[in-house]
């Protein structure tokens, strides 16, 4: 799904992943816990992009996993070892939505984009409850 980068897409992106999992049985507590890292995820792209009128969204589900990518089109000298900075204070307004998503999923990669600038968010949720 390729999305505006404005504060109306996140909900959007949330809501047709979360009714396409639905109608395939994943249940709803999954379905939650993918809602948030994806929400989290957008708000990321939509605040700090720093290039783009545009951003992806791609799933992949299977048997046991929900894959999940959102994808920006920042500028390629973009550093994305530097977005990991550790936990945020406890009075912080901002700087908790990559911990959520490592909270909340498994597998949480960011990267490069390999071919094109901008920047990749990985994650995946299991689908059987842990």
């Amino acid at each position: 799904m390729t999305l505006p980068r404005n504060a109306r897409s996140a909900p959007l992106a949330r809501r047709t992943l979360d009714a396409s999992l639905s109608g395939l049985g994943v249940t709803g507590e999954i379905r939650a816990d993918i809602a948030l890292a994806l929400g989290e995820a957008c708000a990321n792209v939509i605040r700090h992009a720093n290039a783009g009128d545009e951003y992806e969204v791609r799933a992949h589900l299977d048997d046991t996993v929900c894959v999940i990518e959102v994808i920006d089109g920042g500028r390629r000298s973009a550093d994305t070892s530097s977005w990991d900075r550790g936990p945020a204070p406890l009075g912080a307004e901002h700087g908790r939505g990559l911990q959520l998503i490592r909270a909340f999923t498994e597998e949480l990669r960011i990267m490069k984009r390999p071919h094109a600038p901008g920047s990749v968010v990985h994650f995946e949720k299991s689908l059987t409850a842990s």
